[in-house]
């Protein structure tokens, strides 16, 4: 088991090809929005621990940004999307936090399969397929203790 971070923030024009569910409150299109660390979340890439990870939120629940090895990933729970994000786009600052636009999202989200999104006890699980026969990654983030979905 791996304990990591969760974060996402960001707010589109209807002229942007970012997911509406990403519209923040109080952010300009463009804008870079600081994304914080989720605390005791697990992640597990084909059921083992990834040996280089980390995950953050931002404001609006269900958006999540993950490392994994060197590569960024934006998650859309609800609408069940990934995108793969550019590195170079993706800026660290300090120990914890990052910084990303919803300006630099690709147009395009990889493909995906065989989504779960359920609740087991106090934990909210997301599992989902890349492709049709790939990989599978599967993240376990915290609930509320009224059961609604902490990040």
């Amino acid at each position: 088991m791996s304990l990591t971070l969760l974060g996402v923030n960001a707010r589109l024009t209807s002229a942007d090809p970012a997911p509406r569910a990403f519209a923040q409150k109080g952010s300009a299109a463009g804008e870079k929005l600081v994304w914080k660390p989720v605390d005791f979340a697990i992640v597990r890439y084909n059921d083992d621990a990834p040996a280089s990870w980390n995950m953050y939120h931002g404001e609006k629940k269900g958006l999540l940004l993950i490392r994994l090895w060197r590569r960024y990933l934006f998650l859309n729970v609800q609408d069940q999307e990934v995108y793969e994000l550019d590195p170079q786009k993706v800026k660290v600052q300090g120990d914890n936090n990052v910084e990303w636009s919803a300006s630099d999202l690709p147009s395009d989200p990889i493909e995906t399969s065989e989504w779960k999104v359920r609740d087991i006890g106090p934990m909210r699980r997301v599992v989902f397929r890349f492709g049709k026969n790939g990989n599978f990654l599967d993240i376990q983030l915290p609930l509320l203790i009224n059961g609604k979905p902490m990040y």
